[in-house]
């Protein structure tokens, strides 16, 4: 209880009535209240301090798989693929092995990022959602099918990361998830909700329908024993072929069936897509952050992830201008003050990002590296635009910024309009040595492309992607449609390094779309600035925007905060925004771990 009172305390969170405001949506978008996966029963989560080795997942089930690898001393990439394998089982509307993840490692020497985003089939074109008169597709429309599927990354990521940072045999970690496929687990309330409210399109897919749902069409209920000896065989395969067991041979020939003879939005992956898929290591996206002690070392991935970006980027200019408006420790808690300074520096973010993130392979950096982006002093030009005066507006919407150019030929891109994005899981792990994994894994939607096939389903990450290739000018967009190209995704696994030893102190991410860099940045805040312990840096409200409309979790917002935030404009959403983080942090000799109670995770780590 003594977590649940910080957090009531310093948020002076009462419950609210939710507020109804009309705002705009561009032509490819859906509703902006709408939320990659619905709300479900709010968890209580125990409060959990102890001893390295822990890992905190979305649901219990990978907990006790991560957990058993730890037990069997293995590293926390071991604990991560494990627990992933059976996240793919037991909550498939959310990420599995067909779709793709990030990793980020760091063992207090180095710290790396492994790329297994999904990419575009060879024979995509910038006008792969585009109606024959040149008009982006409903969403919806594009979503289900074959078209919007990208070549699944994630099995390649894991096997490049185990490659190098793992220390059980490969087959070890896949046994726990193939097991229980076969002996069967308990659908939860979560997954029983979200198939009450996502049954059109699923029931469509005869696999899908036939392994969900009763022969009435009902999906199964909570408490269903729910076995899947298709995954099993798929895993099993894994495990002894490696990748090639499922990006080759009947696995593979199956997707490509899936897609290419959907009947009424066939996609375009090939055996030779799926078999030249690459999994990549990256350099991290590195940045600095003034916590209350000591410096923090936050990293990440860096693009084709806008994540990292522009966490760093709305932490940053935050905190320039609480420097440059002389806040005190009071002003810097939360309040209508503060969540509008936040807002802004999320617009000005989300700004840069619409125009200049996509695919590095594809794209080049303004100044030549991404970190220009994070330059103070350009990050303190951004911040000198917010005003914070009571009676000011929302300086939406923001336009873009100009960091300081180290080349004449760099190309300029068009913004990126606002789309809908979905999905994801997050997990974080921590192993007897300290060395910490970050990792968020999704197949974008909540089921994906709503196509099952072998066990697993299927992802539409392409719809990353934006929708139209140009803007109104003609100037192109950089992440346009491009064969074999990565979408930009919002995915954000961090860890946190003491900036002056180098130490691992913390791992962190979230699910929830566009919205996850918000989740990550608010939880960032509460640890490092209010020193909050996990659990309710986690609880805190969620809250963000896009670069329009602003959004506020329902009934968590106070009346007042809520009224101010209307009062300045734009437009203000009550709303279900459904985070899943979860942390470990370091503090002093001890871990503290939380998993977030808007979902059904768990912690498990050593005793004190």
């Amino acid at each position: 209880m003594r977590a649940r009172t910080i957090v009531w305390a310093c948020c002076g969170l009462i419950m609210a009535t939710a507020m109804q405001v009309n705002a705009q949506t561009s032509a490819a978008a859906v509703d902006p209240r709408a939320q990659p996966e619905a709300a479900s029963a709010w968890v209580e989560q125990q409060r959990w301090v102890g001893q390295a080795p822990a890992i905190a997942t979305a649901n219990p089930l990978a907990t006790q798989a991560g957990w058993q690898m730890l037990r069997q001393g293995g590293c926390a990439i071991d604990a991560a693929i494990a627990a992933q394998w059976v996240l793919g089982l037991v909550e498939p509307q959310s990420s599995g092995i067909g779709g793709g993840a990030f990793l980020v490692y760091a063992d207090g020497k180095k710290v790396q990022t492994f790329d297994g985003r999904e990419t575009a089939p060879s024979q995509a074109t910038e006008d792969l959602f585009l109606r024959a008169d040149g008009s982006p597709m409903d969403f919806r429309q594009a979503v289900v099918g074959g078209r919007a599927v990208g070549v699944p990354g994630v099995v390649k990521m894991l096997s490049l990361a185990h490659e190098a940072r793992g220390c059980l045999p490969w087959a070890d970690l896949i046994e726990p998830a193939r097991a229980l496929a076969l002996r069967g687990f308990e659908v939860s309330p979560r997954l029983h909700g979200l198939l009450s409210k996502s049954t059109h399109a699923l029931l469509l897919d005869p696999v899908a329908r036939g392994y969900f749902f009763d022969a009435n069409g009902q999906p199964w209920p909570v408490g269903h024993r729910l076995k899947n000896p298709a995954y099993a065989d798929t895993l099993e395969r894994i495990a002894k072929q490696g990748p090639a067991g499922f990006y080759t041979g009947p696995v593979a020939q199956a997707m490509v069936d899936k897609v290419r003879q959907h009947a009424t939005n066939p996609g375009l992956l090939s055996l030779s897509d799926l078999a030249s898929y690459t999994a990549l290591e990256r350099a991290p996206i590195c940045f600095t952050h003034k916590a209350h002690d000591r410096p923090w070392r936050v990293c990440g991935m860096g693009p084709p992830s806008s994540g990292t970006l522009a966490v760093g980027q709305i932490l940053g200019t935050l905190q320039a201008r609480a420097q440059r408006a002389g806040w005190s420790s009071e002003h810097e808690r939360w309040g209508a003050a503060w969540l509008h300074a936040y807002l802004e520096a999320a617009r000005l973010a989300f700004a840069d990002r619409a125009l200049y993130l996509a695919d590095p392979d594809f794209v080049q950096p303004p100044a030549g590296d991404w970190h220009a982006l994070l330059a103070p002093k350009y990050l303190a030009s951004r911040a000198a635009l917010i005003d914070l005066a009571p009676d000011t507006k929302s300086l939406a919407p923001a336009a873009a910024g100009r960091p300081e150019w180290q080349s004449s030929e760099w190309q300029p891109w068009a913004p990126m309009p606002d789309q809908p994005e979905y999905g994801t899981s997050h997990l974080s792990v921590v192993d007897g040595n300290g060395h910490l994994v970050s990792m968020t894994s999704s197949i974008e939607t909540a089921f994906g492309a709503q196509q099952m096939v072998r066990g697993f389903l299927l992802n539409n990450q392409l719809t990353d992607f934006s929708f139209v290739h140009s803007g109104a000018d003609g100037q192109a967009i950089a992440n346009r449609v491009q064969a074999g190209k990565r979408p930009r995704s919002s995915m954000a696994p961090v860890v946190v390094l003491d900036a002056e030893t180098g130490e691992p102190l913390a791992a962190l991410g979230s699910p929830g779309g566009g919205f996850i860099i918000h989740y990550v940045s608010k939880t960032l805040w509460g640890l490092a600035n209010w020193q909050l312990e996990p659990q309710a840096a986690v609880a805190l409200p969620n809250f963000g925007t896009m670069g329009g409309a602003t959004l506020l979790e329902r009934g968590r917002v106070s009346p007042d905060i809520e009224s101010d935030m209307v009062r300045r404009g734009p437009a203000v959403r009550s709303v279900d925004l459904t985070s899943g983080i979860q942390v470990l942090i370091r503090r002093g000799s001890q871990w503290q771990g939380s998993a977030d109670p808007r979902r059904e995770g768990a912690v498990q780590g050593a005793a004190p």
